[in-house]
């Protein structure tokens, strides 16, 4: 072997081994910048990470945790009902009121007739106020009710109707003045027999669809009411399905808070209120909207069909402004949009279809009218009228 060959082997020996330390070196260093990060995130010690929380620290995640998993079950029962029910068809009604629209100087029979004809609307909650049907005791005048049924016959659409002291619109109970100063013990069983009048007026009519019983009876603060006792509900109740046990009967939730109606009496559907951008007299003197997806209202349809088996309608989607302690015809049409205008109207219709429930009934629809005879604004008849006719169901009524 040569002289030159030898040092060649010694010098390619050398290199491997130097570089063989570097390597060894590097890949250290490499290993303790690696575990620095680890230590510094704390990621190959979760237990540990845990136990070095302060106490809120720790109240804190516990919490979070719970309210992401209560979140999550909502939304997911939400979701499984929204899609339940996607196969069914979605109906459109209205509330009616003939003194409503008495009240923005309308004729009633001219205002449903519009609805009628104009908007498609082919399901309607009328009202049987005590104190207008029976404004002396036992003489029942039934002459507005009748034509508003007569109307809807007409018109192929389908009613319910609200019975009961509390209904629909201010001041919640109608009473008549005459029975106001008297006991419950005697006005009960006088409204018991004008509820039976009705009942017997109207349960043969075909196209009645449902009774909606004592509108948000135990909504305590709000309305003019002598009584919220659920004895009296309960006994209601039993004597409507006495007199047409098989018509539908609608008892709605009093508010939208986190709860499941699971005492009695138990209907066969029940009924929610959807308002979602209304005046706050009491703490920040502006508009505020509810920050309540439309899933959230899914929830509470799901929840309760799960617990009751019962399903849930929305009979009340605001569809009028709620503004500052004025009376809408005392609000000019600039504070009017501020709560409602037919932006708002138009998302607003197409949040009550987004709940899942599949029947909803408009709120406030007389005022849309007044609007355009009245003050020659029609766009919320005309957003009304385009968003029925995009969403509405007509095999729903044939």
């Amino acid at each position: 072997m040569t002289k030159k060959t030898k040092v060649q082997k010694e010098t390619k020996k050398s290199l491997a081994e130097e570089r063989k330390l570097i390597n060894s070196r590097w890949g250290a260093k490499e290993k303790r910048f690696y575990t620095r990060w680890a230590n510094h995130l704390r990621l190959e010690k979760p237990r540990y990470w845990f136990k070095e929380r302060s106490i809120f620290q720790k109240i804190m995640l516990i919490f979070l945790s719970i309210l992401i998993f209560l979140v999550g079950c909502m939304y997911g029962i939400a979701q499984w009902y929204i899609a339940s029910t996607k196969s069914q068809e979605f109906k459109f009604g209205a509330t009616f009121i003939p003194s409503y629209a008495r009240y923005f100087g309308l004729e009633p029979k001219d205002t449903l007739q519009a609805m009628i004809d104009e908007l498609g609307i082919r399901h309607y909650r009328f009202v049987s106020y005590w104190d207008e049907i029976e404004k002396t005791p036992g003489v029942y005048d039934f002459k507005e009710l009748d034509w508003q049924f007569e109307k809807a016959r007409a018109s192929n659409s389908t009613v319910t109707l609200a019975i009961g002291l509390r209904q629909p619109r201010w001041p919640e109970c109608h009473m008549p003045t005459w029975a106001s100063s008297q006991p419950k013990d005697v006005w009960y069983p006088q409204l018991k027999t004008f509820m039976t009048k009705v009942i017997e007026r109207y349960k043969d009519v075909p196209f009645l669809e449902s009774y909606q019983l004592e509108n948000e009876f135990f909504l305590d603060v709000f309305g003019i009411c002598p009584d919220f006792s659920r004895d009296r509900l309960i006994d209601e109740y039993n004597l409507v399905k006495s007199l047409d046990p098989n018509r539908t009967l609608i008892i709605s939730r009093s508010n939208n808070a986190l709860g499941l109606p699971v005492g009695k009496p138990r209907p066969d559907k029940f009924g929610i209120s959807v308002y979602k951008r209304v005046w706050d007299r009491t703490v920040t003197k502006r508009y505020f909207e509810y920050p309540f997806p439309a899933w959230f209202y899914g929830f509470l349809a799901g929840a309760g069909k799960i617990v009751t088996g019962k399903d849930m309608i929305i009979h009340e989607l605001q569809a009028e402004p709620w503004g500052p302690d004025l009376g809408i015809p005392e609000m000019s049409i600039e504070e009017q949009n501020k709560s409602l205008d037919a932006r708002r109207l138009t998302d607003r219709i197409a949040y009550g279809k987004a709940t899942g429930m599949r029947e909803v009934d408009l709120w406030g629809v007389e005022m849309w009218y007044w609007r355009k005879v009245k003050l020659n604004d029609p766009s919320l008849w005309e957003a009304g009228k385009k968003a029925i006719d995009d969403q509405q169901c007509r095999a729903c009524y044939e």
